[in-house]
């Protein structure tokens, strides 16, 4: 038997492949970088020397809203209240991006809040 070489149209089509699969991570790092970053979580070279302040343990609306890409965040209010931040869509979201952002949501300790018309997204302000 013997191996059939790939030809060099096969070949660039597996590159070109692996170039799409590559973009995909790259894209999927970043958002997690991104949301890595508004959770407060420090960095090792940014890391205060001493603990912080209660108010610095506290999450805000605008760091909140740095967890989202631009397009999702302009679909979005975000509303601070004492315990909570709760996100509430301006307009149908939608089934994929309703997914995107129950994902960000997630990934940082928040939840969805199914209540009819008054369904939310909420993240507790108060960071662990």
């Amino acid at each position: 038997m013997s191996e059939k070489k790939p030809s060099a149209e096969e070949v660039l089509q597996k590159i070109d492949q692996l170039l799409v699969v590559l973009k995909e991570i790259s894209q999927d790092l970043a958002d997690i970088s991104k949301s890595l970053k508004g959770t407060g979580v420090p960095s090792p070279v940014t890391a205060p020397a001493q603990a912080p302040t209660p108010s610095e343990r506290m999450r805000s609306v605008k760091d909140v809203r740095t967890l989202f890409p631009k397009e999702l965040e302009d679909m979005l209010n975000f509303e601070e209240t004492g315990k909570y931040i709760i996100i509430k869509p301006r307009q149908y979201l939608g089934s994929e991006n309703f997914a995107k952002i129950a994902s960000i949501v997630r990934g940082t300790g928040g939840e969805y809040i199914s209540a009819g018309k008054e369904s939310h997204f909420r993240l507790s302000r108060e960071l662990r």
